[in-house]
Order: structure tokens, then sequence, then C-alpha cells
């Protein structure tokens, strides 16, 4: 049975990902902060296996390495992820504007956006190299294309995602000895309690056409920073 880790699975893109995997005739590893009554109800009569943690505690995250020593990953979706929001929605907006820098926000948003990708993936190189086809993705956005910038603002978010990126790339070469393939996925902009109600598309149209990106993928994609709908996005 084909298997696969996904970060931030309680909720969003994330739980829609693991449900769609299970359709799929998947085994699920879900993992995220805490549980939702919508996770454990796909965890009933399901191959989904739920581990619940902080995912900025290197210490917990190699831990959850340690428990899953052995079990070969086919996929690992970097998915879990934050914008750089405090209190209202307005407020939020205003603190990732320019004149608006606040430090300890951007760590936090860094923390769980890049530096947890980072470490899940040199934790987890091994568990995707078991597998005849191992693939990296990590959930990155269309605000890190820098060629897409047309009208600034949202700092944290596009800076970490370009991060995101960035990383990728670099792991598409220092991967690739292992038969490892490392993408960053641009999920579309999705109806979620981050995409915002006024958002294009469904979280099941997102997720079913990233998944059908992910099977399809092979070395020769690797480096790639690719939409939802299969299509190349411009860095």
């Amino acid at each position: 049975m084909a298997t696969v880790l996904i970060t931030g699975a309680n909720r969003g893109l994330g739980l829609g990902l693991a449900q769609t995997y299970l359709d799929d005739g998947w085994k699920v590893i879900a993992v995220c902060r805490k549980p939702s009554d919508e996770l454990h109800a796909l965890a009933k009569n399901s191959p989904l296996k739920c581990f619940f943690l902080d995912l900025t505690d290197d210490d917990e995250l190699e831990q959850l390495a340690e428990d899953l020593a052995g079990q070969p990953l086919d996929v690992l979706i970097n998915n879990a992820g934050r914008m750089a929001k405090t209190g209202s929605s307005q407020g939020g907006e205003s603190v990732q504007g320019f004149g608006h820098f606040d430090r300890s926000l951007w760590h936090r948003v860094f923390d769980i956006n890049l530096f947890t990708p980072m470490k899940m993936a040199e934790l987890f190189a091994p568990h995707l190299a078991a597998s005849e086809n191992g693939r990296l993705v990590t959930i990155s956005s269309m605000l890190g294309s820098m060629e897409l910038n047309a009208r600034g603002g949202l700092y944290a978010y596009r800076a970490s995602k370009a991060g995101v990126n960035a990383i990728t790339k670099s792991m598409a070469f220092d991967l690739a000895e292992k038969g490892i393939t490392a993408i960053a996925l641009h999920p579309g902009w999705v109806r979620t309690d981050m995409g915002g109600k006024g958002a294009d598309l469904t979280i099941e149209a997102s997720v079913t056409g990233m998944k059908t990106v992910i099977d399809g993928l092979d070395s020769g994609d690797s480096g790639k920073f690719l939409s939802y709908d299969g299509s190349e996005m411009p860095w």
C-alpha cells in the first residue's frame, strides 16, 4: 500500500488531501498540532495514522522520524503553514505591509512555512529514498513568485514562500542521487480559512488537481514550481 505523510492535516487543504488519498486507497500519516473532529472522523475504519505534535519543535520532529523508522514514504507533503495575521483581519493585513515590520511575527511565519519543511526534508529523506518513487512536495504559493508580484505587500508570507521555492530548487540537486523528486506546488487560491470565502477554488478542486500532479511526477520534474493544474509557475 502506497503511503503519504501530510503535515497540517487537521483542516483545510491538509484535511482535503488526507481524504483524497484515503479515497484512492493510500495509507495516510496525518501530522498536526491538534486534532479536529473532521480528522477523527476520517480515522474511523480507514488506514489513517495520526500524530499530534508541535511542528516547530525539532525535538518532536526528530521523535516522529524515529517513530516512523523503517516506514517507506512514497510522498511527503509539507502543507502546514500560516499567514502573518494577529487579531482582526484588518490588523493581520497591516502587519505585513511596509512600515509594519514585526520581527517576532515574521519569525513565527518563517518557522512553520520555511524552517519546518526544511527540517522535515532532512529527517524524512531516508524514508522517501526507501520508496521506488519518493516525492517531496512543499506547498508554496503564487505569492512567492517574484515575477507575479504586481502589487507589493504581504511581505512575510511572500518571503517565506519565495524561500520555499529556493530550498526546493536546491533539494532537487542534493536529493537526486537518492532518487527523490522535490517540487514546490501552488494549490491555487482556495476557499479555506487562509484563502477566504472569496477565493476561486473549492478545497476538493484544489486537492484533486494537486494529487493528479503529484501522481504524475518523475525525476524530470524535480526542482520545478508547479500549479495544481499542472502548469509551471514563474519564479
